[in-house]
């Protein structure tokens, strides 16, 4: 079943949103914004504190509690996820899971050691990644919020995560970030093919088709921001197209 995830990109303690990882506009209060997506039908939720590691601090843990006395569906956290502590008093905060990026790449030792405190189901690892045709899969990863190139392939990286039993891999396409133009299909399929966990499609949802060419590449969760902050596209008309394309949803 396809699980319809709404992301919301924090910075200051409301929702934003940019194009390529930049020009961010003001999308909202987090809390309104998690209100109603829980009503319009979303599966889960994304909260993402964008600037905290490039700030070297912490999410914003007060952001998290008003957002878990409202939720009414499982949302996972990232941004700031530096060590086990702080995935912890994220958790503690409400959150149902925990995303890492940049630290989990910086020390990979990171994501068993979250597996072992909290469990598989609570950790997930997130992926930036930018075209490179010098790379095998044609992908290199980034981080620092999409601001620093690694040199290794965002692909191979994501094998190895998959590797220590994570059940969810977050990949997000640099160039398809906010643009609307399609998810990177390729990415996801290299990925979905190559791996055991979930993969997200993210970056680049424009229509509703875009939805259903990144579940058939292999993408079993289809997180967007803009089209759903912005009414370019409802959950409830999302779902019921899906349906129509032969796609198990939950309605």
């Amino acid at each position: 079943m396809l699980t319809i995830m709404p992301c919301l990109d924090m910075r200051m303690g409301r929702v934003v949103k940019g194009v390529h990882f930049v020009d961010i506009a003001d999308a909202g209060d987090p809390v309104e914004c998690c209100r109603a997506y829980c009503a319009a039908g979303a599966d889960e939720l994304a909260l993402l504190d964008i600037t905290a590691t490039v700030e070297n601090r912490g999410t914003l843990l007060d952001v998290v509690r008003r957002v878990a006395d409202v939720c009414t569906v499982p949302f996972t956290v990232g941004g700031g996820i530096r060590d086990v502590k702080s995935a912890g008093e994220v958790l503690a905060a409400g959150a149902n899971k925990v995303s890492t990026s940049s630290a989990a790449f910086r020390d990979p030792g990171l994501i068993p050691a979250l597996i072992r405190e909290y469990g598989a189901d609570a950790v997930t690892v997130a992926i930036d990644l930018d075209v490179n045709p010098g790379m095998p899969s044609g992908y290199e990863v980034y981080i620092d919020g999409g601001r620093t190139a690694t040199g290794v392939d965002a692909v191979e990286w994501a094998k190895r995560v998959d590797g220590f039993g994570v059940k969810v891999i977050l990949p997000t396409s640099k160039a398809g970030d906010g643009a609307k133009t399609g998810y990177d299909l390729p990415v996801i399929r290299a990925m979905a093919q190559a791996c055991q966990a979930k993969i997200v499609a993210s970056g680049g949802a424009g229509t509703m088709e875009h939805f259903a060419e990144a579940a058939q590449a292999g993408a079993e969760i289809l997180l967007a921001a803009s089209v759903f902050h912005f009414h370019m596209i409802d959950i409830p008309e999302l779902k019921q197209f899906l349906k129509t394309r032969g796609f198990e949803v939950k309605l």
